[in-house]
């Protein structure tokens, strides 16, 4: 994606943590000579040889899938907070805008076997449960719900690329006190968190 230098993030512990926290992304191929996306969690992880991957599944019924290929390269998308800035909490006149977070990650796609997603899965249920009021488990499930397994198709994809734009205001430091302080007194979460990353990145 086209990333104007003020506002590439190249901190690969701060990308990562952003990857695990904000892991519902979109999937992208071509289908029939189209480009085609789907939105699904896409998790973080490291392969057996300690490189990292991302892992997923979808439904066999989406034709997506049908694309797939070993190799193949694709790309994921991740979306973090977004805010439309006011020009008017400018000291100087000048066009409004939005500031923003995403990450593209680019990368091979590799089919996984039938146990290999089944083992996804358990992971993938662990990670959210875990702050459930009542958690549950896929090892407490029966067979036969477990069955649903053969409706999915597992993938991981070995990273070749992550490209990261963290747009938080960098050409206006003059105006950063303002707002941020006026991004914060929206009622809207991502106003506030983009509020929030601003805050941080001016500590």
């Amino acid at each position: 994606m086209y990333i104007p230098p003020h506002y590439e993030n190249k901190d690969t512990k701060e990308i990562r943590k952003f990857l695990v926290q904000n892991s519902f992304g979109i999937l992208i191929n071509v289908v029939d000579n189209k480009p085609w996306g789907t939105h699904i969690p896409l998790e973080l992880e490291n392969d057996v040889n300690g490189n990292e991957i991302l892992v997923g599944h979808i439904a066999k019924a989406n034709p997506q899938w049908t694309y797939f290929k070993d190799n193949a390269e694709v790309l994921c998308i991740f979306n973090g907070p977004h805010a439309y800035v006011s020009s008017s909490w400018y000291k100087e006149e000048e066009v409004p805008t939005w500031n923003y977070i995403a990450v593209h990650v680019y990368g091979f796609l590799k089919i996984l076997s039938e146990e290999e997603t089944m083992a996804s899965m358990h992971r993938l249920v662990n990670k959210y449960e875990a702050t459930s009021k009542h958690p549950i488990s896929l090892d407490n499930m029966s067979k036969t719900t477990l069955r649903q397994v053969k409706g999915v198709v597992g993938f991981q994809i070995q990273i070749t690329d992550i490209q990261a734009t963290y747009k938080l205001s960098q050409t206006r430091t003059e105006d950063h006190a303002k707002i941020i302080s006026e991004l914060h007194e929206r009622d809207d979460a991502g106003s506030k968190a983009i509020a929030s990353e601003m805050r941080e990145k001016n500590s």
